[in-house]
């Protein structure tokens, strides 16, 4: 008998005897394929990192996932999930769902400030007027000026591509804190360009930030 076989048996008894969870059968199933995590990971198409995480205890796969494992395996979705588990996958991929799409926002909010670079909204004195002018035509200003507003539009830019291409990067340390450096960075924008007098710059920054914290809260 397989144990395939005889987690089948288990699960039909599930209301008599100690109910395995997910994570105790992938290891079981696993093993009796006598595949590696790396193998494993390899035929699901995602990272052994995720695979280490669901066998811990630590997560569960996303439905499109689960449907894979299912198919390398054999085995139903019934077959992996008890109730419970079920209700909690259905939370957790709603929730990383809800996660991509406030990552695609910021990724969009930040990768918006590339176009800062040429729209004229920044303050140029001219005599007794002040002109509207884009970035780099800016004249006589010192580079302790100039050098900032260059930096920070970059990192922001740079910052928001790297949110937009690592949106399904499996780090937790990257999804815990990818979003709040992207605020930090629009409130360091909103500083800078209200101590250099500014004010279309940190006026349009600060919109950017308020709608980044509204996502936030939203979530």
């Amino acid at each position: 008998m397989t144990t395939i076989d005889i987690l089948r048996r288990i699960i039909k008894k599930s209301h008599l005897e100690i109910e395995v969870e997910f994570n105790e059968k992938l290891v079981l199933i696993r093993k009796e394929k006598g595949l590696t995590q790396e193998e494993l990971a390899s035929l699901l198409f995602v990272s052994r990192t995720a695979v280490s995480k669901w066998e811990s205890g630590r997560g569960y796969p996303s439905i499109d996932s689960l449907k894979e494992i299912s198919r390398v395996f054999g085995v139903t979705i019934d077959e992996l999930l008890c109730g419970d588990e079920i209700i909690l996958l259905v939370e957790e991929d709603n929730k990383k769902k809800g996660e991509t799409f406030k990552n695609i926002l910021f990724g969009l909010f930040d990768v918006f400030t590339i176009t800062l670079f040429f729209l004229p909204l920044f303050g140029l004195k001219s005599g007794s007027k002040v002109l509207s002018v884009s970035l780099f035509s800016l004249k006589g200003i010192e580079n302790y000026v100039f050098i900032p507003y260059v930096l920070i539009l970059t990192l922001c830019s740079v910052y928001g591509i790297m949110e937009l291409v690592l949106q399904n990067y499996d780090n937790d340390n990257w999804k815990r804190y990818n979003t709040y450096i992207s605020v930090i960075l629009s409130i360091v924008a909103v500083m800078i360009f209200i101590v250099s007098n500014q004010p279309y710059m940190a006026f349009l920054f600060f919109i950017i930030f308020i709608l980044k914290v509204f996502c936030l809260f939203k979530q």
